[in-house]
């Protein structure tokens, strides 16, 4: 997003993964030297999108075993972010320019699913807001929401050398999606390649964006994803640049 360690039914290899997650991560960790005496039970991460909207997110990953095995998990998160937007013209002639501030948190339960092929995992659970929007004319908060999330995660290996990942994220709270498709091939310890990812909610603002990404990469005792590309927003319909970067570690 966007926190799941996952690790490779089939025995070949062990490979660290994440996702970025705007905002809920599915996230992989195969630290197998770690050992069964000590666990990997929780990891924390973190995301920024940048870009003329930005989000940055923060959260933990608890698993009631493990993270890197099939079974129950908990992922929870909070975010904050910004974006520009028009509001309704006073005069006929000219509408003027908001800031949206927006905060986010949500407590999500779900499982995950090991595969001969990769990992499925589904989360549900409650969601919250509070938004406020500035101007010219000044400053209004508005009243806090509340709402069910559902996340989706598809990550799999067509070949030892390949990965496919595909993210949906449903909220009640602000009618929104957030969706993300990726491909990968391994160069150099991590997976290089293309992504999509498209944002919707009822306010009618929408976000597409393709680029590419690299995923897995180490530093240290962190993992990173990072990505760079070109996006489009309505209703202004401008495109621009963006760079966005998930880092996770076991706790």
């Amino acid at each position: 997003m966007a926190g799941t360690a996952i690790r490779r039914v089939n025995a070949r290899r062990s490979r660290r993964l994440s996702v970025t997650l705007s905002t809920l991560l599915v996230l992989g960790h195969g630290e197998a030297a770690r050992g069964e005496e000590n666990p990997i039970s929780a990891i924390l991460f973190g995301s920024l999108d940048a870009a003329p909207s930005g989000f940055a997110t923060a959260g933990a990953k608890i698993a009631f075993d493990r993270v890197d095995r099939e079974g129950f998990v908990v992922l929870a998160s909070v975010g904050a972010g910004r974006r520009t937007e028009t509001g309704p013209s006073l005069d006929g002639r000219s509408s003027p320019s908001l800031m949206r501030w927006t905060m986010m948190a949500s407590a999500l339960a779900g499982h995950q699913w090991f595969t001969d092929w990769g990992v499925i995992a589904l989360y549900a659970g409650p969601e919250g807001s509070m938004e406020a929007l500035s101007g010219s004319a000044g400053t209004a908060i508005l009243p806090a929401r509340f709402g069910l999330r559902l996340h989706g995660e598809v990550w799999a290996y067509p070949t030892d050398e390949t990965l496919l990942t595909a993210t949906l994220i449903l909220g009640s709270a602000h009618g929104h999606a957030w969706g993300r498709l990726s491909y990968g091939v391994r160069f150099w310890g991590a997976y290089l390649g293309p992504e999509a990812a498209l944002y919707a909610d009822e306010t009618g603002y929408r976000k597409w964006s393709i680029g590419l990404h690299a995923t897995d990469v180490s530093v240290g005792r962190f993992s990173l994803r990072v990505s760079a590309g070109y996006m489009i927003e309505t209703p202004s319909a401008e495109g621009s640049p963006y760079v966005a970067l998930t880092l996770w570690t076991p706790l």
